[in-house]
């Protein structure tokens, strides 16, 4: 059994990965900038503070392995010049805490997991292949922000503790995220794709993300960047229309939102929302990861039907 050091804990991806490691008979801390309490056996919170650059004393010379998840919603609310730097320092800020905490303190962390994003990666190439780790990142908003992003952690690397960055791809999770907005016009009949509904989105069932990150700590040789997406990308109109048809709904309206309304709705934002991004995940394939979750029907499927049944119990 290990003890791992999870930020970003209660968000949507570590709840789920909190359940998982606990399933697998591990010991989980959840870094709070708050003092909470866990119900949970084997789970545990503990103080930081990344303004400060401040964890807990004694907390890192227990731990096996770190997870770094913390960092601002992206999608939350319109991009203000305000947001946009509360994303970037939420992100930057807490790498940087970590990896102090990590220098200053003696240690036994065999090795950390850090999130970043596919924001990585600008539109699609002229080319047509998808983008593998080795790209340089974009120059625009969440380009920059994912290498400042990334960058703050490096220096983990520097102290001989194994690093691993995960570029993740459109989580889905029938607890939020993407596919809650994605539902929300299916409760009132209606099936809307963005823009044009051409351009690809790479996701990944958030199953599959929260096992990666498990066999991340379990394969000793594991480091660098890898893309955490499906081998298997679709198109804004293919998941809606996936959507659709695990919503069993009798009546739907189509609609296509089109771009020009989508630039006055969301800003600066729409330019993610248009943009078709096709990543690769064949490097963590080779590595040895299998997906459970390789198309969007079976993915889709599972979660809708997750999502009624809690809501029918």
């Amino acid at each position: 059994m290990s003890t791992i050091l999870i930020s970003g804990g209660a968000g949507m991806v570590g709840t789920a990965l909190t359940d998982l490691l606990l399933q697998n008979n591990h010991s989980v801390i959840i870094l709070s900038r708050k003092k909470r309490i866990s119900t949970l056996p084997n789970c545990k919170y503990a103080l930081w503070d990344t303004d400060k650059g401040t964890i807990e004393d004694g907390i890192i010379a227990t731990v096996d392995y770190i997870v770094h998840l913390a960092g601002e919603n992206v999608a939350e609310k319109r991009w203000t010049k305000q947001r946009k730097e509360a994303i970037l320092n939420s992100r930057v800020n807490s790498g940087h805490c970590i990896a102090k905490a990590l220098k200053e303190t003696p240690n036994k962390v065999k090795a950390v997991i850090a999130a970043s994003a596919i924001g990585w990666y600008g539109p699609d190439q002229v080319n047509g292949r998808p983008f593998t780790e080795e790209a340089l990142h974009h120059h625009d908003y969440l380009g920059d922000t994912c290498y400042q992003w990334e960058q703050s952690v490096a220096p983990i690397r520097e102290m001989g503790i194994r690093l691993l960055q995960l570029r993740i791809g459109i989580v889905l999770s029938e607890k939020g995220g993407a596919l809650k907005e994605f539902m929300k016009p299916l409760q009132f009949g209606a099936a809307v794709t963005m823009g044009s509904g051409k351009q690809i989105v790479s996701w990944i069932h958030v199953d599959d993300l929260c096992s990666m990150i498990l066999f991340g700590m379990e394969q000793n040789g594991l480091s660098g960047v890898f893309n955490a997406v499906s081998p298997n990308p679709v198109s804004n109109q293919s998941l809606v229309e996936e959507l659709v048809k695990a919503s069993k709904k009798s009546f739907i309206i189509k609609i296509k939102l089109p771009a020009f309304l989508l630039k006055i709705i969301l800003g600066e934002m729409s330019i993610e929302v248009l943009k078709s991004t096709t990543v690769s995940a064949d490097k963590i394939l080779s590595a040895g990861f299998k997906f459970n979750f390789l198309s969007i029907s079976m993915a889709i499927k599972e979660l809708v039907d997750k999502k009624n049944s809690v809501n029918t119990q």
